[in-house]
């Protein structure tokens, strides 16, 4: 049982060739279906593995790269079909860079890294996939509103943004600590 939110989190990953495919082939109702589970697979996971203390070193690697993984995807097609701004893409695909790229030089460089989302990177991915579903179902359906679709996207970069340099400064501080330890 303790495995289900790494399942989960595998069946995630597992969707973004599908979610990519149907907004390649303009298949916009099943690409919404789709990002819509994945979307609840990530509420899903995360809340079975606090609820019942079924974290895992596996889970807690597994997660962000699902996370990461079907957001940047997402991002770079609806940008490659115009469907969002090439300059929220970049934004949105050079944060989780390096956000990935700082793990990996932190654990090169000093070691095992415990890491903790933050509660606004925890609303920086709500936001990022009420966007997408925003964008995706205006293409489809004209729902919701062009007025709330640059509203979200504005809402997107300024929690990119800021999550972005939250990461920075408290991975940062944490690297210099732990170099300042090891000295």
């Amino acid at each position: 049982m303790r495995h289900i939110p790494n399942i989960i989190s595998v069946i995630r990953i597992l969707l973004v060739l599908p979610i990519a495919l149907a907004l390649g082939h303009q298949l916009l109702a099943l690409a919404i279906m789709l990002f819509a589970i994945a979307a609840i697979s990530d509420l899903a996971d995360g809340f079975l593995a606090k609820r019942f203390g079924w974290q895992s070193e596996l889970g807690a690697v597994l997660d962000p790269i699902a996370d990461k993984l079907l957001l940047a995807t997402v991002f770079i097609i609806l940008s490659f079909m115009k469907l969002v701004p090439h300059w929220l893409m970049v934004a949105a695909v050079a944060r989780d860079a390096i956000i990935v790229s700082g793990a990996a030089a932190y654990r090169l460089v000093i070691g095992p890294l415990t890491a903790h989302p933050s509660f606004i990177s925890k609303i920086n991915t709500l936001c990022q996939a009420a966007y997408i579903m925003a964008v995706v179902g205006h293409a489809k359906f004209l729902i919701p509103p062009e007025w709330a679709i640059t509203w979200l996207g504005a809402l997107v970069f300024a929690t990119v943004a800021v999550s972005g340099i939250d990461y920075v400064l408290v991975y940062g501080r944490r690297a210099a600590v732990a170099r300042g330890a090891a000295a």
